[in-house]
């Protein structure tokens, strides 16, 4: 079961990858009709732009060195063209699935596989409340007012969604980390967190 689990997110994070790097080509990032977008990439877009180009460079150094055995060079350039496009189509989630504000909502988005959809009626608060994380902390901090969901940008949040009461949301993969969760607060990092409220005070 969990074999099977397991495949099945591997084939959609695939699936996502070449899905967002066609969204990048036809600038057309994954906004709700009528709501606006706001990115969270700038922490990590320099360190993904560097692995990028670095991995680009790799494919002809390692064709170099192994082009007197053509099955492995075969291989290597597979493995070479399928990490850099995947590089590619990360950097292309962060950039075309922002999270975005609108009449149903906040959606919280990150990476390729995070979407979570927060109604207006469940909001009671939105702040802006800049806060570090030790590294390496959990996704859901457990404190005195419930559970809290925590998408870090380099150990970092800057925004603060309260809900008015316990609520499930489904987050990537299994459980403890993945499957269907209860928190009863967000927190996450947004590049503009002055336009974010500005925004969310149109509707809270």
């Amino acid at each position: 079961m969990r074999t099977g689990s397991f495949l099945k997110r591997a084939l959609l994070v695939e699936l996502s990858i070449y899905a967002n790097i066609g969204r990048f080509i036809l600038r057309r990032p994954a906004i709700p009709r009528g709501a606006a977008g706001f990115g969270y990439h700038k922490p990590v877009l320099t360190v993904l732009v560097i692995f990028i180009v670095l991995s680009a460079v790799e494919i002809p150094i390692v064709d170099l060195i192994v082009h007197r055995w053509p099955a492995v060079r075969i291989g290597f350039l597979i493995l070479g063209i399928w990490g850099v496009t995947w590089m590619f189509g990360l950097l292309c989630a962060y950039l075309m699935r922002p999270h975005t504000v609108g009449p149903e909502g906040i959606r919280v988005r990150q990476g390729l596989e995070v979407d979570v959809p927060l109604a207006w009626d469940d909001i009671a608060s939105v702040a802006r409340l800049k806060r570090v994380d030790e590294p390496k902390s959990p996704r859901i901090v457990e404190t005195d007012g419930g559970r809290t969901l925590a998408f870090r940008m380099q150990d970092e949040t800057i925004i603060e969604i309260e809900l008015e009461r316990p609520t499930v949301v489904r987050l990537p993969g299994l459980p403890p980390k993945g499957g269907e969760q209860e928190i009863s607060a967000v927190r996450i990092w947004v590049d503009d967190p002055k336009a974010f409220m500005d925004e969310v005070r149109r509707y809270l």
